[in-house]
């Protein structure tokens, strides 16, 4: 299974980074890992420029003009987790919900009606509320309307992970939060997300699942954002080489204001995280690049086409947000409230496509 690096050891490599590291790794075709360390460092900073135009250049030829769009519904904020900087933690005293089988494919058709073909469903870590029976009767319930259905929830086990892939769900992302060890049990202090292996190892048990694609990631405002980059490269670099046939998606979620109040530990300016996502899009060509509705609607819109490839759109964070006007209970406040039509007109008075289906689960139900 995949060791995760030493994490002072990944911030020593990054900062001993030379501006002739740089040069050398903005000249190669194919990057090593030392490669994606020079480009995260200090010693990169006055290269941007060069980055983001080779950045936009193999993100045009990997994936055209095209921009993937989604929208997330939250099934349930409950959780058992203890986690210091999520407005779903078990701490917080926010109203709690779960939906019914029913209220979850209402939300979905909102969604439907809206134009989505992609959704994402989430669900705050707590198995008495969202079990995979539950997480299997929703899949069932939703994978003829739409063309993916991916989750964000617990960690499971790879026979879970099967079954939930038999039902019909596509993808699963499961972000390690910090990769930096000796932080995660500081912000971790209870619950079952409490131990850091388990939900290391979760993104292979999904590949060894047969999921068509895995997403993984850091939350943004924890640790030092460049060692979260190069520990990101890593475990990249290991799951390509175990799973080749498994697709990869990366996110790059900020922490944003929700219940808790809790402060970001490391800031994490628009050009840092510029500088992670193009160092990520050089470092590995045919990754999918997400950035959510977490980022304010302006920088999402300067980034079009430099790197991402998936943005979500419309999204409310809260069980129900979409049917009820005064939901509560939110995971995080978002950045960019544009809905999916105004988020298209952007897209395409960019000159790039919008595209709200690029699979078909005929595909899945083939293989």
């Amino acid at each position: 299974m995949f060791q995760s690096p030493d994490f002072p050891t990944l911030s020593s490599e990054i900062i001993a980074s030379t501006a002739t590291d740089v040069q050398r790794a903005l000249e190669r075709t194919r990057l090593q890992l030392h490669d994606l360390a020079a480009l995260l460092s200090p010693a990169a900073e006055p290269y941007l420029q060069q980055m983001a135009a080779k950045s936009a250049d193999i993100t045009l030829k990997r994936f055209g003009k095209t921009t993937q769009l989604y929208a997330p519904i939250y099934l349930s904020n409950y959780c058992t987790n203890r986690c210091v900087y999520c407005g779903f933690s078990a701490d917080n005293l926010i109203k709690r919900k779960c939906l019914t089988l029913e209220e979850a494919e209402k939300e979905a058709g909102i969604l439907l009606d809206r134009g989505f073909q992609h959704i994402l469903l989430v669900s705050g870590e707590a198995e008495s509320a969202v079990d995979v029976e539950y997480m299997e009767a929703v899949a069932l319930r939703l994978r003829n309307k739409f063309a993916a259905v991916s989750i964000e929830i617990q960690p499971m086990s790879t026979e879970h992970y099967r079954r939930l892939f038999e039902a019909g769900i596509t993808a699963v992302a499961v972000y390690q939060e910090t990769y930096d060890r000796d932080l995660y049990k500081h912000v971790h202090p209870s619950g079952k997300k409490s131990d850091y292996d388990y939900r290391l190892e979760a993104p292979a048990r999904v590949a060894q699942a047969g999921m068509r694609e895995v997403g993984i990631g850091a939350l943004l405002g924890l640790a030092d954002w460049r060692a979260e980059g190069l520990a990101i490269g890593h475990h990249l670099n290991w799951l390509r080489r175990e799973f080749w046939s498994t697709a990869f998606t990366v996110s790059f979620p900020r922490m944003r204001p929700a219940a808790g109040e809790f402060e970001p530990l490391q800031l994490v300016s628009e050009r840092n995280l510029s500088q992670l996502i193009f160092a990520l899009r050089l470092f590995d060509q045919d990754v999918g690049l997400i950035v959510s509705t977490r980022a304010e609607e302006r920088y999402r819109d300067g980034m079009l086409g430099l790197g991402p490839t998936r943005y979500s759109a419309g999204s409310c964070t809260a069980p129900g947000g979409y049917s009820e006007s005064d939901y509560e209970g939110e995971q995080f406040s978002v950045g960019d409230h544009r809905s999916l039509d105004e988020v298209c007109t952007m897209i395409r008075n960019k000159g790039f496509d919008p595209v709200c289906k690029d699979w078909d689960r005929e595909f899945q139900i083939n293989n």
